[in-house]
């Protein structure tokens, strides 16, 4: 997505948060893949934006462009405790002058001093309203969003993680500025969003795959979802690799830790365990397991900011 040229007199819109795009795509050696006749190239999205990077600012925009153009002046989401999408939203907010209220899973969190990422997030202006685990499973059905406007009034609402129609055709222009440029895109998924439209802007040459981060095998019939809503049907050449979660959200292993360590001290980029240090770590099995053919070039996405960038 470009930034949109604003209006004489209309409202800050998302060509305020001035993004990096394309986003840089460098090559990268790494005797792992070099040894399987490999290239890998990383996609550094995390670069897009200092506050709102990768997949959260391709989410986020056409969103807020949705919500300024309806005269919206409220967002409200919803997150984890550490979620990513919670704090990119805050910061939109700030940088474009709107309010913000983030529903985080969790009801005895506030009871808690807050963490770092939620710090971070009523800093930039956020209101935070914590809901117990079962609540939050509820948090898309109607009678949940009325007792919400209720509370709070009238806002537009953004899904959690950011992933509906709107953020997936702007996660399409991933796709495009990788059209030609690699036979196979790995990129980390928590709701799938980035992964449907990834695969809808590559086009059918080359193959999306998606490495969960959580468990539970619902990401394929989600993505699928996702698709079809923003276009229409399932679109791209797309797959899911469901063995390097770890367990769970936000769960690590030591090997994972160990792979993470490793790569800091080969490429000098310290890779969140989350998210991208997981997907990494997948694709690397997948090379030394011979998954792909000589002379395959595969591009992984940075989706999220370095460890310990922003707090």
């Amino acid at each position: 997505m470009h930034p949109i040229e604003s209006e004489p007199g209309r409202a800050p819109g998302p060509e305020t948060l001035r993004p990096l795009l394309p986003s840089p795509l460098h090559a990268l050696t790494d005797d792992r893949f070099a040894r399987r006749g490999v290239r890998l190239l990383l996609k550094r999205d995390d670069l897009v934006h200092p506050d709102l990077p990768g997949n959260k600012w391709r989410k986020l925009a056409p969103n807020v462009r949705a919500a300024v153009d309806r005269g919206c002046t409220t967002l409200l989401t919803f997150g984890g405790a550490y979620s990513n999408h919670l704090r990119a939203t805050a910061a939109a907010g700030r940088l474009l002058g709107l309010s913000t209220i983030g529903v985080v899973r969790g009801h005895e969190l506030a009871d808690r001093p807050l963490n770092p990422s939620l710090r971070r997030c009523t800093a930039d202006g956020m209101r935070l309203v914590f809901t117990d685990r079962s609540s939050y499973r509820r948090k898309a059905e109607p009678e949940v969003i009325e007792g919400l406007r209720e509370r709070f009034g009238d806002f537009c609402l953004v899904p959690e993680g950011g992933s509906n129609a709107l953020a997936v055709r702007g996660c399409a222009d991933l796709g495009r500025e990788l059209r030609g440029r690699a036979d196979v895109v790995a990129v980390a998924c928590g709701t799938g969003g980035t992964l449907a439209g990834l695969a809808a802007g590559l086009g059918p040459e080359a193959q999306a795959v998606g490495f969960p981060v959580l468990k539970g095998g619902f990401l394929g019939r989600e993505t699928e979802r996702l698709q079809t809503e923003a276009f229409g049907r399932r679109t791209g050449n797309w797959r899911l690799e469901d063995r390097f979660h770890c367990g769970g959200y936000a769960r690590t292993s030591p090997e994972l830790e160990a792979f993470a360590g490793d790569f800091t001290e080969r490429h000098g980029l310290a890779v969140d365990l989350v998210y991208v240090a997981k997907m990494l770590h997948g694709l690397t099995t997948l090379v030394t397991e011979g998954a792909f053919t000589p002379g395959t070039t595969v591009a992984a996405v940075v989706t999220g900011p370095v460890a310990g960038a922003g707090g």
